[in-house]
């Protein structure tokens, strides 16, 4: 390598062209935030929702992913829109939280169908025409739960470990084409969802995180940004934390 070509930088726009994203759970929360930070970063970015509505400049797809139909329209609907999908963030996700002995069959079923099986389905629509583009980016919401499992969420936490499984079994088969696969794990992050939590549970979760504190939306949606561009085009089949440090060793 001569001087000038290790010193060379291409610019940004050849280094992280514009892309078509698809973020599956974009109305709120860490969802929400992906699908904004994508947008602002040049990309064409649509969102699935089921209520509420998405950010300014994303294209809303109405979808529930447990219905497999509705998968289909909602990929088509984007596919008319905007072009091929090339980014999938898999982020939709739902909790039925309760202790094992009084989880219904319903509860433990309705979170899988949800937050694995529903990752499923949609990386199986998006998985052809990436392979076809020879360019792809799957990107998996997992949770800190996933790992260290978590009382009263025995549902939630076997649908986040699946997750890994799933996501290394993609890098193994579709690697060679181009496409990438990889889980982030969140751990605690200030959203809806912990806000309804009390103060004393709050410091609980608090003094457990070598950083001291909650995460943020937008800690996620960053890493998120970088797995999307070029410059993660060597990383794949990882379970990346971003969590402050509470599930270290897992």
């Amino acid at each position: 390598m001569t001087e000038s070509e290790s010193t060379t930088i291409p610019d940004s726009a050849t280094r992280q062209p514009a892309r078509v994203v698809l973020v599956t759970g974009g109305s709120k929360g860490i969802g929400r935030a992906i699908a904004q930070r994508l947008q602002a970063a040049g990309h064409r970015v649509a969102a699935t929702y089921r209520s509420g509505d998405v950010p300014a400049g994303v294209l809303g797809v109405r979808c529930d992913i447990t219905d497999p139909a509705q998968v289909e329209a909602a990929f088509t609907e984007v596919e008319t829109a905007l072009g091929g999908v090339q980014v999938l963030v898999a982020n939709a996700g739902i909790t039925r939280d309760t202790l094992l002995m009084r989880m219904s069959e319903d509860d433990w079923s309705a979170v899988i169908d949800t937050n694995l099986t529903g990752a499923f389905r949609v990386a199986k629509r998006a998985a052809r025409p990436m392979i076809r583009g020879r360019f792809g980016r799957m990107i998996f919401i997992s949770s800190v739960v996933g790992q260290l499992g978590s009382a009263g969420q025995v549902n939630y936490a076997s649908s986040k470990a699946g997750l890994v499984g799933l996501v290394r079994s993609l890098a193994r088969e579709l690697g060679s084409r181009g496409v990438t696969a990889n889980v982030v794990a969140p751990g605690f992050v200030d959203t809806d969802m912990t806000a309804v939590l009390t103060e004393d549970l709050v410091k609980k979760y608090t003094d457990q995180i070598p950083l001291g504190r909650l995460g943020a939306v937008d800690d996620i949606a960053a890493l998120i940004e970088f797995l999307a561009g070029d410059e993660a085009g060597y990383i794949t089949g990882a379970l990346i934390p971003v969590d402050g440090g509470l599930g270290m060793g897992h």
